[in-house]
């Protein structure tokens, strides 16, 4: 496998025994058919990077040989159940078929399926799974993994959901999403990559990497930024607030930023929507008819009131298209932010 640095800190990407961890793009598979919609997904993201793919399925050991008191269970086979997680692997790899410029490889690993993505995303680029999954012997390897792991990863994560399956040309069969969208109808999907902002460094930090989604795929980007009603006890406000002079003021800061951005991405098309409304919800209308959402892992409140952190989990619950949670990390276009207008400080 081509050795790669890591994205963020500049070494080689190493598991806690010294062994090389899979770089480019990582797919969690589970042998559902949210599995095998991400991996529809990431082979095609990696063949639009130019990236390598590699697709992984993880299998525990039943608790209940692992901690029985009868001596006999330290003994216990797991031949059973690593030989169920190949065949998964293998069914996966059958889908994949002859997929072209990219190099493919794969791997069965023991241990929690969250566990095994999160020590894989010390060097990959990006690490792709489904909404949910369907348990059985791989340990549900989503469901559990895509709420938790987009909070502690080290890279970049993209949650995919099933019915964004027909997107990418492959048939849904799952008699829920047909019948969500049966009761929803069907939404143009326009070619946008979209980022939530809430005046937050989180928020920028993804707002630069939406920025370079939107250029590899030749698209635009859409600046989205939601602005809840106060609700509960105000006793904290110190005066009443005035909706329409802080609509003023964040469409100031909107405009400061898309031209700090643009001072960076001079040749990308950024539009800017200032919603009124729970960032939840916005959020979730958007990823059904965009390519792509961005969002940060976690805000500080700012003028969307928190859009990120809590939000962001929300959105992976209901978005009805594939959302990227880019990690907090030191990027040093961030330091001519401030000369280009207002912004939220500390």
């Amino acid at each position: 496998m081509e050795e790669q640095l890591h994205p963020q800190d500049g070494t080689p990407g190493q598991g806690p025994d010294g062994e090389d961890l899979p770089t480019g793009i990582v797919v969690g598979v589970d042998g559902s058919d949210h599995g095998r919609c991400a991996l529809k997904w990431a082979a095609l993201e990696a063949q639009r990077r130019g990236r390598p793919l590699h697709v992984v399925t993880a299998y525990s050991v039943p608790l209940f040989a692992a901690s029985g008191l009868d001596g006999g269970y330290a003994t216990f086979d797991d031949t059973v159940i690593r030989d169920g997680a190949e065949a998964v692997l293998k069914e996966a790899l059958d889908e994949l078929g002859d997929v072209r410029d990219i190099e493919v490889t794969s791997s069965v690993e023991s241990g929690d399926a969250s566990g095994v993505l999160l020590e894989f995303s010390k060097a990959a680029e990006l690490l792709v799974f489904g909404s949910r999954g369907r348990g059985g012997f791989v340990g549900r390897l989503l469901g559990s993994v895509s709420s938790a792991l987009p909070a502690h990863a080290h890279c970049a994560t993209v949650t995919v959901p099933l019915r964004f399956a027909e997107r990418i040309g492959e048939e849904i069969e799952d008699k829920h999403v047909l019948a969500d969208q049966a009761k929803e109808g069907r939404t143009q999907v326009e070619d946008v990559v979209a980022v939530g902002v809430d005046g937050s460094d989180q928020a920028r930090v993804a707002v630069l990497v939406a920025a370079e989604e939107a250029m590899m795929r030749g698209i635009p980007l859409r600046i989205v930024c939601a602005v809840p009603q106060f609700s509960g006890s105000l006793a904290w406000v110190p005066a009443p607030v005035d909706r329409e002079q802080l609509f003023q003021d964040i469409r100031a800061q909107l405009k400061a930023g898309t031209a700090w951005l643009q001072s960076h991405f001079p040749n990308l098309e950024v539009q800017v929507s200032l919603v009124d409304g729970a960032p939840v919800d916005v959020l979730v209308e958007v990823s059904h008819s965009v390519d792509l959402l961005v969002l940060g892992t976690r805000g500080r409140g700012g003028f969307a009131g928190m859009l990120l952190g809590s939000t962001s989990d929300g959105v992976l619950h209901h978005a009805k298209g594939p959302v990227m949670v880019v990690p907090d990390h030191a990027d040093e276009r961030m330091g001519d932010r401030p000369s280009f207008g207002p912004m939220l400080t500390s």
